[in-house]
């Protein structure tokens, strides 16, 4: 079981990085190709999709996955199938429900009254079209992570995202503007469900036989299977619709107020912006199993190690990419976006929630955290709470500031959000704060911060500018005496379990330990 553990996490883990890349790589090939305007009209339905996807998935993918591992544990094949047929149902009714309401409902008002552009209709429709599709494979998705089989998650995701990127690439450059980008989302997610149902039909019967033919379900029964998963779904769909607003609610309070121009320069610095999340998101995925274990062994010392170690190998890397994007804003934006100079607009926003997402990257640690030793509530809690919060300082800021004041109001919402994160944290591990390691951590940024902000802010200068940075970062470390014999000890038995960015981290503290501790 551990071994089988180990080795999906280290799929997912794998597979969310090259997800998570598959989706700058199409974000950044359509503002190129489409243009601050056409891209703003596409940032502006981006948000309204995850939402509308989420909500049609009612948060039944995790409770497929969690009864049928349970179900296949005592060799209930039956039960197990028949938990994936019956969430199947319920997510296919939501899916169309939902596409329905966002064409005919959803879509017009949207345009035609919130926004007031009526160049969003018929890409807020096209939405509409995507949610049939995204649940199927939502579901089948579950069934795969109930048995183990993580890869099968990697395919149809690859799938997806090729799909979407050939696609909108394609019908973009034949002239289809933001509507071509939809389709190909569309045509993405249609191939992954092709795929997910091929998978489910060829491989999936060695995880999950046919059903025995004195197997006998009824509608009472079904009722009572689907008022379970919908009981387990409800705080998961609540978390995720929180968690997707803390992201989006700032693009649509600017679809507001703000020209579709000005919402493309914030959607073209966002993805950007959030690119330190890899780092706080493979650590987060680790340590919530690593915390886990220890805190069921009720072995507080080794839970404490684990606590500290996070945040300290987290801020390392986080703190220095979040002072190095702020610094570096304006010449990133120009060298990402060189077809088209007009987004550097948008480089007071990535400055700013550049900043933010060091907050948000602690705050994701801490609540993996708290998952792990049991408190599931207390981030949804937080999350809810983060997503009004958020949502009352955009319609406050942006207005008066533009897409800055959106950047500035979801930074401080990640701040109100990290704060109580990271209290429960300490209160329920029992664990000091690492405070000397992470003053280190910051004063080592600031100076680097202090020696890049001397750096012409040219693109020219910027990559010789980001290695001299990495080399006074590293110095500025050894001057305030961060590496100690102990921490590096504790570092590379952590970084251990981090799978593919276990080798770079180790190579690091070695050479680390040689130029600290030479005599």
């Amino acid at each position: 079981m551990a071994n089988k553990l180990v080795r999906g996490s280290l799929i997912i883990l794998i597979g969310n990085i090259i997800f998570r890349i598959g989706g700058y790589v199409y974000r950044f090939l359509m503002a190129i190709l489409l243009g601050p305007t056409a891209y703003g009209v596409l940032g502006i339905t981006l948000p309204f999709q995850g939402i509308f996807q989420t909500l049609s998935a009612g948060g039944l993918p995790p409770a497929i996955a969690k009864y049928v591992a349970e179900y296949e544990a005592v060799e209930e094949h039956d039960m197990a199938r028949q938990t994936i047929y019956t969430a199947l149902e319920i997510m296919i009714f939501l899916g169309l429900f939902f596409g329905v309401l966002m064409i005919f409902v959803v879509a017009p008002y949207l345009a035609d009254h919130y926004l007031g552009k009526p160049a969003a209709l018929i890409p807020l429709q096209i939405v509409g079209l995507i949610t049939p599709f995204s649940v199927i494979v939502g579901a089948l998705r579950g069934a795969f992570q109930g048995v183990y089989k993580m890869e099968y998650i990697v395919y149809t995701r690859a799938v997806e995202q090729i799909g979407m990127i050939l696609f909108a690439t394609a019908f973009v450059l034949i002239g289809l503007s933001t509507v071509g980008a939809l389709w190909g989302t569309v045509l993405g997610y249609s191939l992954s469900v092709v795929a997910a149902a091929y998978i489910f039909k060829v491989y999936m019967p060695k995880y999950i036989p046919k059903p025995s033919k004195d197997f006998v379900f009824t509608r009472r029964d079904k009722l009572s299977l689907a008022g379970t998963l919908v009981k387990f779904s409800i705080p998961v769909i609540i978390t995720a619709i929180a968690e997707m607003l803390i992201y989006n609610i700032c693009t649509i309070v600017m679809g507001r107020f703000l020209t579709f121009d000005e919402i493309g320069f914030f959607a073209a610095a966002d993805p950007i912006a959030r690119l330190p999340l890899i780092i706080s998101v493979s650590i987060a995925t680790t340590i919530l199993p690593a915390s886990s274990e220890a805190f069921k062994l009720k072995d507080n010392q080794t839970l404490q190690k684990y606590v500290s170690e996070a945040y300290k190998l987290s801020l390392l890397f986080v703190v220095p990419m979040c002072v190095g994007l702020a610094l570096f804003a304006s010449p990133t934006l120009r060298i990402l976006y060189f077809k088209n100079p007009a987004y550097v607009a948008g480089a007071s926003a990535l400055a700013i929630l550049s900043i933010g997402m060091t907050f948000y990257s602690i705050f994701a640690i801490s609540t993996s955290i708290i998952q792990g030793i049991g408190n599931p509530r207390i981030p949804m809690y937080i999350l809810v709470g983060g997503a009004v919060v958020t949502g009352m300082l955009n319609w406050y800021m942006v207005p008066f500031l533009g897409i800055a004041g959106g950047a500035l109001a979801t930074s401080l919402a990640c701040l109100l959000m990290m704060i109580p994160c990271v209290y429960f944290v300490f209160e329920l591990t029992n664990t000091k704060a690492p405070t000397v390691s992470i003053v280190k951590i910051v004063v080592a940024a600031l100076i680097m911060g202090a020696f890049a902000f001397f750096i012409p802010k040219t693109t020219l200068w910027l990559f010789p500018g980001i290695f001299a940075c990495v080399i006074v970062y590293f110095f500025a470390l050894i001057l305030v005496k961060f590496f100690q014999k102990e921490e590096i000890d504790s570092l590379r038995r952590f970084s251990s379990r981090l799978g593919p960015l276990a080798k770079v981290i180790d190579k690091f503290l070695n050479f680390v330990e040689r130029l600290t501790f030479r005599n």
